[in-house]
């Protein structure tokens, strides 16, 4: 026999069911398909920091404010911790005041964008085209000539200076 109290258990349930699955869901385990360097998951552990793995493998996020690439001001180039592709030129660098390093335009062809619906809003994921690992996010609140903000873990980029 069908009660109130197991009715409103019931409708409680599923929505909490609904809102696990769609909305506090973990991003998944790094970006799908064939990639020009491809390691195991024991491989990417044991090449990366912790923290990188974190974020390159696991789509994690860096602490705002706690890179110090986020303050880099040299001229030179920012490529993937995990194969070292070259992403972003510095001079396309930009302080956007968020906490991370922010670029508005990614060397042509080194980054892959694919929509993210984690923790239920609708971001654009960039990752590196040539391993796969998570970078950031890209925003359309930009500076010109582009208008974009590419949002980058600083964790997942190291920094090569212009030799001097």
């Amino acid at each position: 026999m069908m009660t109130r109290r197991t009715l409103f258990g019931g409708a409680i349930a599923g929505l909490g069911a609904f809102v696990a699955t769609r909305f506090a869901s973990a991003p998944a385990a790094h970006a799908a398909g064939t990639f020009e360097v491809e390691h195991t998951d024991a491989e990417w552990r044991k090449l990366l920091t912790p923290e990188q793995y974190d974020v390159l493998r696991q789509e994690g996020t860096e602490r705002p404010f706690s890179s110090p690439l986020d303050h880099e001001k040299r001229k030179g180039t920012f490529a993937c911790a995990g194969c070292d592709l070259q992403l972003f030129d510095s001079d396309t660098k930009f302080d956007s005041g968020t906490g991370w390093p922010s670029f508005w335009m990614p060397i042509k062809g080194a980054v892959n964008e694919e929509t993210d619906r984690s923790f239920g809003m609708a971001r654009t994921a960039v990752s590196c085209h040539r391993c796969g690992g998570h970078l950031g996010h890209v925003f359309d609140d930009g500076p010109k000539p582009t208008g974009l903000r590419y949002c980058m873990n600083g964790v997942a980029l190291k920094f090569k200076p212009v030799a001097a």
